[in-house]
């Protein structure tokens, strides 16, 4: 089986970037830096959406799926820094070369991830070989849209047409999925700043598994698997989820049941 690795990103605004480009004080308050950028940024664009390239990564959410078996979880320990968080992220793509699979993850995800190893700094061989180490890799590598290395499932399906594209939560509930559970993308920094980061990597993980749903429903769409393995794939889910005793994802089981 090829290794899958389904990818998802948590952020928060880079306090430290908006206080260096705006020159203010060294010992201006995180929460104040963030307030005050996010007036300007509300002034002049109308919404509090920082650019990617201010977007500090807070978790990174990943299932991995092989031939040991299914499974769900955040990237590093709960105090580790940014740059560790992405270092791991980069070191498990060059320890398996897995399949990528995101949603948006060409709009949103990899980017960020770009930008911010390349302000700590971060090497990814594996990840931007364009067949200058593995022939392979130039008919089908991570960076091209249109090659497998990387499935943005929400890009792909929309036909690469942006009005196309629809939101995960929304296709997952009429795949038949929970889809997402109490919170979303814009709840993530009044949580975290509120101490809530648990809860903010559990909403990751719940929708890790979201897209590794709809990427299942995907393959056997497309043919690649047939409806007795598509059955076992969910099913292996489900197994695997109620034998980890924690709350979201009693939560999560008690809204795929309804």
């Amino acid at each position: 089986m090829l290794p899958t690795l389904v990818f998802d990103l948590e952020t928060i605004p880079d306090a430290q970037g908006l206080r260096s480009l705006n020159g203010w004080e060294p010992d201006m308050p995180d929460t104040e830096v963030i307030e005050r950028a996010t007036d300007i940024r509300i002034a002049q664009t109308g919404s509090d959406f920082f650019p990617l390239h201010l977007q500090k990564i807070a978790v990174i959410g990943c299932v991995f799926r092989d031939d040991n078996g299914f499974r769900v979880k955040t990237l590093g320990k709960p105090d580790d820094d940014e740059a560790a968080l992405i270092n791991g992220f980069f070191k498990t793509i060059e320890r398996y070369t897995p399949r990528l699979v995101s949603w948006n993850g060409n709009g949103f995800d990899l980017p960020v991830l770009h930008y911010r190893s390349l302000i700590h700094g971060i090497q990814a061989n594996r990840y931007w070989d364009m067949g200058e180490e593995d022939r392979d890799f130039k008919y089908n590598n991570y960076i091209s849209r249109y090659h497998t290395r990387h499935i943005d499932l929400m890009d792909l399906l929309a036909k690469y047409n942006g009005r196309a594209n629809a939101p995960l939560d929304q296709l997952a509930k009429l795949c038949g999925f929970p889809g997402k559970l109490g919170m979303d993308g814009g709840q993530v920094w009044p949580a975290w700043q509120a101490g809530k980061a648990d809860e903010v990597r559990a909403y990751c993980e719940t929708d890790v598994v979201n897209t590794w749903l709809v990427y299942c429903r995907f393959r056997f769409m497309r043919g690649e698997i047939d409806q007795i393995a598509y059955d076992r794939e969910v099913e292996l889910v489900r197994q695997t989820l109620e034998e980890i005793n924690a709350p979201h994802w009693q939560e999560y089981l008690a809204a795929w049941s309804k």
